[in-house]
């Protein structure tokens, strides 16, 4: 695995060619230590010949595999039975991938969220609540750490006290997280009991290509794709697209019909991706209602009587406190302490102008 890393370090060496050496070599040590002329009999050619030779000369090994010991970082090769299942699959997947975290996340149903970055409120709250609804069904959401409705899904898990896994398109060392706002939220998704993934060797940085490379191991190594709000020409799209081409299920949630960030989701169910409104769903399309449930985030909320009345009339629908007021018959004044009690136990949210949604 040593000798796997360093090589996983040199510019241009990707899985397609780390395949068809080690299937040449069959011994990673023997790749390294090869001469030119041995490296082109495997046929990965001479720019990637000369690269090894070149590049391996500045490559420390030892110093590489101490940069992910230091990180608690695991490398895992392709025919190691650690290595995502699904992920194996797909015929362009990585030879060497990067965990960290809670390996047993990967036992368990993975169903990918994925959507726009500029999410709406109406985004927010379906993301959230479609990932705390898989999650307390005891399914891993898997998404990519991105602002938006990324975010919103590893936020929505975690509520639930369910797994979720990041896909990174960058490397998993502390310094390389990106974008650097989320650096809590992979903290706190590695405290919940989480994982964290990527292709890429440490010190490697997030840029406009590795989001492709990210985006088809999020798609590889889910049952199905659930695609939130997504605008004509969003990057979501590339990961449905991917999940169709890898046989995968794709899932929609329709929006409004004069929002620009559900004009893709509409185009995906033109298309034939599976329109669904609730987890429920998604769990009955891939078979999944079987699935061990995690206890209900709401069972241990310790509700008292009058909260529970407020809570009976909320929904995902905001409401203002002078219509909660009148459905529960409870004054205003203390409707007033009831909902900042309630929004601190994470039960509710307050969406502006004294609207209230429940969680």
């Amino acid at each position: 695995m040593k000798y796997l890393n360093a090589l996983n370090t040199i510019s241009g060496l990707g899985a397609k060619k780390m395949k068809l050496l080690m299937s040449f070599f069959e011994n990673s040590e023997h790749i390294w230590t090869a001469s030119y002329s041995e490296l082109l009999k495997s046929g990965v050619g001479e720019s990637i010949a000369q690269k090894i030779i070149t590049e391996r000369a500045s490559i420390n090994i030892e110093n590489e595999w101490e940069k992910l010991q230091q990180e608690n970082i695991l490398a895992v090769s392709l025919d190691d039975p650690r290595y995502p299942a699904l992920l194996k699959q797909i015929p362009d997947n990585p030879y060497l991938v990067y965990m960290k975290g809670d390996l047993t996340c990967l036992d368990l149903p993975l169903i990918a969220i994925v959507g726009s970055r500029k999410l709406t409120q109406y985004g927010s709250q379906v993301t959230r609540g479609f990932a705390r609804d898989l999650a307390n069904s005891g399914v891993c959401v898997v998404s990519g750490l991105a602002f938006g409705v990324d975010a919103m899904a590893h936020l929505g898990a975690l509520s639930a006290k369910g797994k979720t896994i990041a896909v990174l398109g960058n490397s998993l060392d502390k310094a390389s997280i990106a974008p650097r706002t989320n650096f809590q939220l992979s903290e706190d998704i590695l405290a919940g009991g989480g994982l964290l993934i990527t292709e890429f060797p440490v010190k490697t940085s997030a840029s406009i290509g590795t989001f492709p490379a990210r985006n088809r191991i999020m798609a590889g190594m889910s049952l199905g794709t659930l695609v939130v709000e997504a605008a004509e020409k969003s990057g979501s799209l590339i990961t449905a697209n991917l999940a169709l081409d890898y046989n995968r299920d794709v899932f929609a949630v329709p929006g409004s019909i004069f929002s620009p960030q559900s004009t893709g989701t509409h185009l995906l169910i033109k298309a034939g991706a599976k329109l669904v409104t609730c987890a429920e769903d998604v769990l009955a399309e891939l078979r999944l209602e079987s699935v061990e449930k995690i206890p209900e985030k709401t069972a241990n909320l310790k509700l008292t009587d009058d909260e529970k009345k407020v809570y009976t009339v909320l929904s995902h629908e905001s409401l203002h406190i002078d219509r909660i007021s009148k459905l529960t018959k409870l004054e205003t004044s203390t409707i007033s302490s009831i909902l900042a009690m309630m929004e601190i136990k994470g039960a509710i949210k307050n969406v502006g102008g004294q609207n209230y949604i429940r969680l």
